[in-house]
């Protein structure tokens, strides 16, 4: 993680491929930007005492919704509010930045899976 400098977020993302196992650049406030690569499907889940901020760097990034679906372009974002079911979901690969309370658990409230992220991994 950079502190007072600039980053560059195309290297950033080019330092991993995996996906779904967002990694930290940069923490503020008591918040985390966590950079992710996402493909396929993410579990439903909710957050009770945090809101959650997704802005896509790249691609086509879905957030559903039991009502609804948001499909969004690179340059969109959407906030999902605290304790609002949802989950998360691209057929291609897309790059997505995520704002977020540190200690906040990828999957929520959902079963620990292969897609509970470790917490704290840094790009």
């Amino acid at each position: 993680m950079t502190s007072g400098a600039p980053v560059d977020l195309a290297t950033k993302f080019a330092a991993f491929s995996d996906h779904w196992r967002p990694r930290v650049a940069a923490q503020l406030n008591g918040q985390d930007l966590r950079l992710v690569k996402v493909r396929g499907l993410f579990p439903w889940h909710s957050h009770a005492d945090a809101e959650e901020m997704f802005l896509v760097w790249k691609g086509v990034f879905r957030v559903e919704f039991r009502d609804r679906i948001e499909t969004l372009h690179a340059g969109q974002f959407i906030v999902v509010p605290r304790g609002v079911e949802h989950r998360t979901g691209a057929d291609e690969e897309a790059e997505v930045l995520i704002f977020e309370p540190s200690e906040v658990i990828n999957t929520g409230d959902a079963e620990v899976s292969e897609f509970t992220a470790p917490q704290g991994q840094t790009v």
